[in-house]
């Protein structure tokens, strides 16, 4: 088989990004309904059949919406940062892989966009670099709740990075690769990494949802304390991208859990993209119960955690972990 041409890696991409974006929208969706059955009540349920034109309708409302500007606001950050925010989010998904890979018209077509022997690294990097569309975000509205929803963002984003990073170190080192689609491959030949890094997994979950700004982390849009946070001053569709990237990082974030702990999209009777799929939904399934069942911690309970619990947690599965590869 030859190997990709760049308009097939094109052509993916677009695939990808349009595949995400319904997966984003009909997630709201999904998220709504569940969110009602779990409080007793219907959910969205007007907009079409079983409310499944609510995405649209709330695209529309959004489109329509009219995009004030705050006064005293910094023009080019307060106006670029939401588009940053969403680009990132998008960016991050192209090193997932979601499949083997197939044989089509004598190429080999591989089930992922972009397979870069540092491929956590990028990710990991293109989440950084999201980080600063809140921050500054929040900061260029010239807006005290806005202010202050940045600072929560940075403090709170920059703590929980660094478990992030650590929870992932056993995988790397149990896979010996950096490349997403070689852990994938080596979770195939031995086992999934869920067993071993169970302690890894939870960390970063943990961590997972901090970073992606959901309950019960979601102090940084603290609408009770901060009317939205960062995003107080935004309308229209320059919210809709802070949201649209809330909802793509947390659907990388899970698509990052499967890979690296369940084993991407190895499973029996060779389904391919169909297990991805499943795992990837368990994983998102969890976000929204979450979100219905715990409330919003203290902020000083949420930086003694990061720091004294989950910090250390993760340090120690890492040096436990190192240990053992050396040894076996």
């Amino acid at each position: 088989m030859k190997p990709e041409p760049w308009w097939i890696a094109l052509i993916k991409a677009l695939i990808v990004i349009n595949l995400v974006m319904v997966a984003f929208a009909y997630m709201t969706w999904v998220e709504r309904k569940l969110l009602g059955r779990m409080q007793e009540r219907y959910g969205p349920n007007r907009a079409g059949p079983f409310g499944l034109l609510q995405p649209i309708a709330d695209l529309v409302k959004l489109l329509r919406k009219e995009h004030f500007y705050p006064a005293a606001a910094i023009d080019i950050l307060y106006i670029g940062m939401p588009a940053l925010a969403g680009f990132t989010a998008l960016a991050s998904f192209a090193v997932i892989p979601f499949g083997p890979g197939w044989d089509i018209g004598g190429y080999f077509v591989g089930g992922w966009v972009l397979d870069a022997p540092i491929s956590l690294i990028l990710l990991f990097a293109l989440g950084s670099l999201g980080i600063y569309a809140f921050m500054v975000g929040g900061w260029a509205s010239e807006s005290k709740y806005s202010l202050l929803g940045a600072m929560r963002t940075c403090a709170q984003m920059v703590s929980y990075e660094v478990s992030l990073a650590l929870s992932v170190l056993g995988v790397v080192m149990m896979g010996q690769s950096l490349s997403l689609v070689d852990i994938v491959h080596k979770q195939q030949q031995t086992e999934w990494f869920i067993g071993p890094q169970i302690v890894g997994l939870l960390v970063f979950f943990i961590a997972g949802i901090a970073e992606t700004n959901r309950p019960p982390f979601d102090l940084p849009e603290a609408e009770t304390e901060l009317v939205a946070g960062y995003h107080t001053e935004y309308s229209g569709m320059r919210f809709g991208l802070f949201s649209t990237a809330e909802y793509i990082n947390m659907i990388t974030l899970s698509g990052v859990g499967v890979t690296l702990f369940l084993g991407g999209w190895d499973g029996p009777f060779n389904l391919g993209p169909l297990w991805f799929v499943l795992k990837l939904s368990a994983f998102l399934f969890v976000f929204i119960w979450l979100r219905a069942t715990l409330p919003r911690l203290r902020y000083d309970q949420l930086m003694r955690f990061g720091w004294k619990v989950l910090l250390p947690v993760a340090t120690v599965n890492a040096v436990i972990t190192a240990l053992l590869v050396v040894a076996l």
